[in-house]
Protein backbone atom coordinates (compact mmCIF):
# COMPACT_ATOMS: atom_id res chain seq x y z
CA UNK A 1 0.00 0.00 0.00
CA UNK A 2 1.33 3.05 -0.88
CA UNK A 3 1.99 5.99 1.62
CA UNK A 4 3.39 9.35 0.67
CA UNK A 5 6.29 10.56 2.61
CA UNK A 6 4.59 13.51 4.14
CA UNK A 7 2.28 10.66 6.03
CA UNK A 8 5.53 8.62 7.05
CA UNK A 9 7.01 11.92 8.49
CA UNK A 10 3.96 12.92 10.37
CA UNK A 11 3.30 9.07 11.58
CA UNK A 12 7.21 8.89 12.39
CA UNK A 13 6.88 12.00 14.28
CA UNK A 14 3.75 11.58 16.43
CA UNK A 15 5.83 7.72 17.37
CA UNK A 16 9.12 9.93 18.60
CA UNK A 17 6.98 12.39 20.37
CA UNK A 18 3.57 11.11 21.25
CA UNK A 19 2.91 14.62 23.73
CA UNK A 20 2.17 16.38 20.50
CA UNK A 21 -1.47 14.65 20.59
CA UNK A 22 -1.88 16.37 23.54
CA UNK A 23 -1.36 19.65 22.97
CA UNK A 24 -3.50 19.59 19.41
CA UNK A 25 -6.11 19.09 21.88
CA UNK A 26 -5.34 21.12 24.85
CA UNK A 27 -5.15 24.05 22.22
CA UNK A 28 -8.07 23.05 20.32
CA UNK A 29 -9.65 23.51 23.43
CA UNK A 30 -8.30 26.81 24.08
CA UNK A 31 -9.57 28.39 20.48
CA UNK A 32 -12.03 25.90 18.91
CA UNK A 33 -14.43 24.24 22.06
CA UNK A 34 -15.76 27.31 23.92
CA UNK A 35 -19.23 29.05 24.15
CA UNK A 36 -19.67 31.70 21.87
CA UNK A 37 -19.62 35.25 23.45
CA UNK A 38 -23.26 36.86 23.26
CA UNK A 39 -22.16 40.30 23.60
CA UNK A 40 -21.52 41.15 20.23
CA UNK A 41 -25.20 39.28 19.46
CA UNK A 42 -26.85 41.80 21.50
CA UNK A 43 -24.87 44.82 20.06
CA UNK A 44 -25.80 43.72 16.33
CA UNK A 45 -29.23 43.96 17.44
CA UNK A 46 -29.62 46.88 19.51
CA UNK A 47 -27.69 48.95 16.43
CA UNK A 48 -30.48 47.72 13.65
CA UNK A 49 -32.16 50.46 11.81
CA UNK A 50 -36.02 49.73 11.07
CA UNK A 51 -36.44 49.68 7.67
CA UNK A 52 -39.14 51.03 6.02
CA UNK A 53 -42.37 49.09 4.55
CA UNK A 54 -41.08 50.28 0.59
CA UNK A 55 -37.66 51.30 0.23
CA UNK A 56 -37.42 52.80 -3.42
CA UNK A 57 -40.31 55.07 -2.94
CA UNK A 58 -39.49 56.49 1.15
CA UNK A 59 -42.00 59.43 0.54
CA UNK A 60 -44.73 58.66 -1.71
CA UNK A 61 -48.05 59.18 0.14
CA UNK A 62 -46.63 61.88 2.84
Amino acid sequence: MYESETTAFIRDLLKRRPEIVEKQREHRATWWERKPDAAPDNQLDAAKVRRQSYEYYPFAGK
